[in-house]
């Protein structure tokens, strides 16, 4: 066997390096130049981190709440981020120092003039389809040049720090860990202790007053700079001696190492929110893991050795795998591996196994990448390269897979390449095994291609599902017999999971991905189902019993049935008003509520994603709208922007049914957004907000952003009696609100509408406004 790269763990060290070395005390001076510069890269680090998920906040109002606005806005942050470690490459490299420190404060005292942060004029609605370029050029045009002068400070400082006489200057790689640092706690305490207590124009305010702070530290590191380096040049000339250039191959060895953990914790992402749990503030929590692995990696000492992280990987990855193909697994094994899945059958555990697995790639990834780094003269190209790679993974898993596959079939690839990244490809000496090993390789690639484009004709109901759980049991067994070489491990990884994803996804599902998600459209016995993510959006029984397909007037089912919440409202609606009804439904989903119309019934729906609609108006799918109201008009945009064009004082009935996955579309829940419904509705009119959710409680919020605009709320959350005999019949919880109890009809006299008041203790969503940790955990003491 021979290898191609160095040992795990073993590294030629850059010239100059001191990684594994004590560093000699500084002397007094030399602690107040060292603090200054781990302050100004801490506080640069900490804005950085925290102006993302602030102006997201800002942005998510125009998408319903969409995970792949968190998606496009960190493509945007990694783009950003190579522009600056590029203006840092070129400053550091053809500026002298005083040029470069002076030219820096000036792009820093420009960008100032541009806060506070807010959305940039003249950008109104998303054109439909576009999205993912509309929202680029939105965060381009409202914070590109405040962001591109922070990306800039990392490799910058470090740079100056290199210049000056300082024990620690010969290998400031350190101070990348300290500048993540910064970028991990602002991380996680944005949805912890600034937003449920700061609203979005004090936040705005505060990271305006933190970014003219930074421009004195700046200031402050540059002065020291420029004062040590004039003091001791004969530090700086050794600093600066000669040392190879990095090679083109190294540029695409630390491309390639930072592109698949890029593009992996989107992937991640998407695969939990889509797949697993679409769990509120789950989308930081992969991306506060990836910026831990840059300190632990560019520590002095890392608390993790780099040599058990690549020993470990292929353990996870085969234990992750275990998990998704549990269930072949158990039906070739029996009850004796049942027990061996116990701590993955929740959501938690499962969110837990994939985060956990993620993290131990990324590790490994970056250790590679903190491995290979070069003398503290190449620094800012070696973070350019890396940023490069952080890019390229964004874009191709972020902007261009949505568009080429419609499921999430990045996520394993970038699995099996991260398995690629190891160190230490090996490649059989003896010619016939090399012939054996590239032959399956070639196997596997057209299994790949097969299950990727094509996955019906992989799934021939001759064999069944039998043989297909035998073949991923042993390809299973299989990766334990060379978990140890990187090239037949990935195929093996690949091959395992596109299979599965085809036993899952038979001939019979229709799957359709979009800006907005994943919708499937599968069957269970009589009934025809849409799945958005992990939760039902519509269902239909289609056919009888005996398997004779029903026509006419579809059935209603979910929690649109006759006597569920939503329905009464209908009722209570249809009762109150003498004239015909007309109502809106925001969330179209199948349909289902046209056939809740009466022949002089008009109604509207207003729908954010192209593809539900077409999925709802396809008669071979779903018949609810070709039935019941063939002519119901369906407005396209987000309805907060859209509903707000429709004349005041339109409809009898607003439905609120837009949540997606369980991913909840805050401008829709706050003060600003009811007193759009309430203008809309005629006198005596009624808002129905169907707010069921896993992880949330929110019948409180809309009690606060009912009673701020003078409206009374009743709730209904009674539970459905068990009936075998009538599947797919839900309870939900729903909350009605009307400008006075009157209003409500027969709701005001039921048991089982509850009115609900407002809690003080509670702040009013508003649209700079709201708590998703409370919401959550008034939750959990609920159940």
């Amino acid at each position: 066997m021979e290898t191609t790269e160095p040992p795990a763990g073993e590294a030629a060290r850059p010239t100059g390096e001191t990684s594994g070395v004590a560093v000699p005390a500084a002397p007094r001076a030399g602690g107040a130049l060292l603090a200054t510069f781990i302050a100004a890269i801490f506080v640069s680090a900490a804005l950085l981190f925290m102006v993302q998920p602030m102006f997201t906040k800002m942005v998510l109002p125009r998408f319903g709440g969409a995970p792949a606005v968190w998606s496009v806005a960190i493509i945007f942050f990694q783009s950003a981020l190579l522009a600056g470690y590029g203006y840092a490459h070129l400053l550091t490299r053809y500026a002298p120092l005083r040029i470069g420190v002076s030219a820096h404060l000036a792009v820093m005292a420009l960008a100032l003039l541009t806060l506070p942060i807010s959305i940039a004029s003249g950008w109104g609605r998303p054109p439909p389809g576009g999205e993912a370029p509309w929202l680029l050029g939105l965060f381009t045009a409202s914070i590109g040049l405040p962001f591109f002068a922070l990306a800039g400070n990392s490799p910058l400082l470090q740079a100056w720090f290199a210049h000056t006489d300082h024990p620690a200057a010969r290998d400031p790689y350190f101070l990348y860990a300290a500048s993540n640092v910064g970028s991990f706690l602002a991380l996680v305490s944005y949805p912890l202790a600034i937003e449920p207590f700061v609203r979005l124009g004090g936040q705005a305010g505060l990271w305006s007053l933190g970014f003219g702070v930074l421009i004195a530290l700046i200031a402050a590191c540059g002065a020291l700079a420029w004062r040590v380096s004039t003091a001791a040049p004969a530090v700086v000339a050794e600093h600066a001696a000669d040392t190879a250039a990095p090679s083109w191959r190294d540029a695409a060895f630390w491309t390639a190492q930072a592109a698949v953990p890029a593009g992996l914790l989107v992937a991640v992402t998407v695969h939990i929110s889509t797949d697993v749990a679409a769990v509120p503030l789950l989308w930081v929590l992969p991306l506060a893991l990836y910026l831990l692995t840059f300190v632990i990696v560019f520590a002095r000492r890392p608390p993790i050795p780099h040599r058990l992280v690549v020993a470990l990987q292929p353990l996870f990855v085969i234990a992750l795998i275990a998990a998704m193909i549990s269930e072949p697994i158990k039906s070739v094994f029996g009850t004796k591996v049942e027990g061996l899945f116990d701590p993955v059958k929740g959501i938690v555990g499962l969110v837990a196994l994939h985060v956990t697995v993620f993290f131990v790639c990324a590790l490994m990834c970056h250790g590679e990448l903190a491995r290979t780094r070069p003398a503290a003269r190449h620094l800012t190209a070696f973070y350019f390269w890396m940023s490069a790679g952080g890019l390229v993974g964004g874009i191709a898993a972020g902007l261009i897979a949505p568009y080429v596959f419609d499921w999430v079939a990045e996520y394993p690839l970038l699995i099996a390449l991260a398995v690629l990244c190891r160190p230490g490809i090996l490649v059989p000496r003896d010619r016939r095994w090399r012939f054996l090993m590239f032959t399956g390789v070639a196997v596997a690639a057209v299994f790949l291609i097969v299950c990727m484009f094509a996955p019906a004709k992989l799934y021939p109901q001759p064999l069944g599902d039998a043989a297909f759980n035998r073949l991923l049991a042993a390809l299973l067994l299989a990766t334990l017999l060379f978990w140890r070489t990187p090239i037949p491990f990935a195929a093996t990884v690949a091959v395992i999971l596109f299979v599965n994803h085809s036993i899952l996804e038979t001939p019979a599902t229709l799957s359709v991905r979009s800006f907005f998600g994943v919708a499937k459209v599968t069957e269970d016995g009589p009934f025809r189902l849409l799945q958005h993510g992990t939760t039902l959006h519509g269902g239909q029984r289609v056919r009888e019993a005996d398997g004779t397909p029903i026509t006419g007037r579809p059935e209603l089912l979910l929690y649109y049935w006759n006597g569920s919440a939503i329905g009464q409202t209908f009722d209570a609606v249809r009762a109150r008003v003498e004239q015909p009804v007309r109502y809106a439904v925001v969330g179209l989903g199948t349909g289902s509520l046209a056939c809740r119309a009466a022949p002089e019934d008009t109604v509207d729906y207003y729908e954010i994603d192209p593809a539900i609609i077409r999925i709802a108006r396809d008669s071979g799918l779903f018949t609810f709208l070709a039935e019941c109201r063939p002519d119901a008009s369906i407005i396209l945009g987000d309805a907060r922007l859209t509903l707000a064009d429709a004349p005041d004082g339109s409809y009898d009935l607003i439905v609120v049914d837009a949540f997606t996955s369980d991913a909840i579309p805050i401008h829709l829940l706050t003060r600003e957004a009811m007193a759009v419904y309430l203008k809309k509705l005629r006198p005596q009119g009624m808002v129905a907000m169907h707010v069921s959710n896993r992880h949330l409680e929110l019948a409180s919020v809309v009690a606060g952003i009912a009673a701020a605009n003078g409206a009374v709320t009743r709730v209904n959350d009674s539970a459905v009696p068990e009936d075998s005999s009538q599947p797919y019949k839900y309870s939900g919880t729903v909350a009605a609100v009307a400008r006075t109890d009157e209003d409500f009809d027969a709701l005001a006299y039921s048991r089982d509408w509850e009115r609900k008041e407002p809690d003080p203790k509670q702040w009013v969503w508003t649209d700079d406004y709201s708590d998703i940790v409370g919401a959550a955990m008034r939750q959990l003491n609920d159940e």
